[in-house]
């Protein structure tokens, strides 16, 4: 008899704590990092201080989920990936039918969350009304309640995981239901029990899609996006937060947050905003030479090519070849999506002429919006709606290993300018 999803992280706790405690007591002051004072005053990137297992991104693979390349896993259900997050293996099918028997059970939103999103203003952003949904549901804590009561801090693992289904749950009806109240696109379309979580996503946001290749496209956008280790902006606010022994919708919602910058998740958005406008400039599909002189006049005048120069890798991101690929697949000849490709053909030579030689490949967000555009979700300013709904699925899963985990809160030490200065002084 298959287990469920929890009865199988249950069965891993023990070993998985004892492992940890093993590695800090026989090895724990061994030195595994250093830092430069580039890092200190370039937002501490790069620097190793954080445990994060369910994903990693290395500077010559891209994203890895639990060991597999994000590639290998571009045809499986996002739910899948979040067994995967948590577990460290992919769902038999009897297990991935248990999981997602599981979230049908949860997904009824309360119906003062409705109420919270009618009064918010016309001209709220779509990540405002996203993030004050996730967070108005505290009141519906269980690991707020339990934490109350004295629940032993070895087993709060369990309530953060109710709290985490919860909201897997119920996210893709509330950013659905944003989506169609936000731009007029007409009334709440229901869930339907015989969907995918993915899917059913697909069909709340009222897309035309005969064809079925939006439900596909919107399955694939959640598992490219579903986690980035546990260092990027959202990813580490989310873990800042649980690290106080904060419930799991202050630590989401203040994920979202921070998801809703353009250095970070608003970066989509940005990236199709700058392909239209080079449509729109040039005034019809362009040729490969003036995509080239578009690009490389923008060069010479000090600006970038939005979407290229990826800040950590130094290879072309998986994600962008896995969404390129679907173009090709399913709408090679869209205006938006051709412009994609030639800029991908065009774009990295010309910053490698220009000395970006490190780093002159493109991220995801250079190829997602326009196959977004392609099926009608033209808005650019929901975008980050739909990464925030992929990403609640790795926010999860770091959440119920944190607190599996028993991590300590996370209390980086800060320096002064002063300090720096005597630093340098002692060299």
């Amino acid at each position: 008899m298959s287990k469920t999803l929890k009865e199988t992280l249950s069965l891993q706790i023990s070993a998985l704590r004892e492992e940890a405690k093993s590695i800090v007591k026989n090895h724990g002051k061994k030195t595994v990092d250093q830092v430069i004072i580039d890092q200190l005053y370039g937002g501490m990137r790069g620097i190793k201080g954080l445990i994060c297992d369910t994903s990693s991104v290395g500077l010559d693979t891209g994203l890895i989920i639990r060991g597999i390349p994000i590639l290998e896993l571009t045809e499986k259900l996002p739910e899948e990936i979040f067994y995967l997050l948590l577990t460290g293996k992919l769902p038999a099918a009897e297990e991935l039918k248990s999981l997602q028997s599981d979230l049908k059970k949860r997904e009824e939103v309360p119906s003062y969350v409705w109420d919270v999103l009618n009064s918010t203003p016309k001209d709220s952003h779509p990540m405002v009304m996203f993030s004050a949904a996730i967070l108005c549901m505290e009141k519906e804590s269980e690991f707020r309640k339990l934490y109350d009561s004295g629940y032993s801090k070895d087993k709060l693992w369990e309530p953060m995981y109710e709290d985490c289904l919860n909201i897997i749950a119920r996210a893709p009806q509330i950013a659905a239901f944003i989506y169609r109240k936000k731009f007029g696109k007409g009334d709440m379309i229901a869930p339907d029990s015989k969907l995918d979580w993915a899917g059913n996503f697909a069909k709340m946001l009222g897309i035309d899609d005969k064809d079925g290749t939006f439900a596909k496209l919107m399955r694939l956008y959640m598992v490219l996006h579903s986690d980035h280790e546990g260092g990027n902006a959202s990813a580490f606010t989310n873990l800042v937060i649980s690290s106080t022994l904060s419930d799991a919708y202050y630590s989401i919602s203040g994920a979202l947050n921070a998801l809703s910058g353009p250095l970070h998740g608003l970066a989509n958005q940005e990236c199709l905003k700058f392909i239209v406008k080079m449509l729109n400039d040039i005034g019809h599909q362009p040729t490969d030479e003036e995509v080239t002189a578009y690009c490389q006049n923008l060069l010479d005048n000090g600006r970038v090519v939005s979407g290229y120069g990826h800040p950590v890798l130094r290879i072309t991101d998986p994600r962008f070849t896995a969404f390129l690929e679907f173009g090709k697949a399913h709408l090679p000849d869209d205006s938006t999506f051709r412009l994609v490709k030639q800029l991908f053909e065009i774009v990295p030579d010309l910053l490698v002429k220009q000395g970006k030689a490190k780093d002159p490949w493109p991220n995801v967000d250079a190829s997602s919006g326009s196959l977004l555009y392609h099926y009608g979700i033209t808005e650019y300013e929901y975008y980050t709606v739909l990464f925030g709904v992929s990403r609640i699925l790795g926010y999860s899963a770091q959440l119920i290993i944190s607190r599996m985990m028993n991590f300590a809160i996370i209390r980086p030490k800060s320096v002064t300018t002063d300090w720096i200065k005597k630093q340098i002084a002692a060299d």
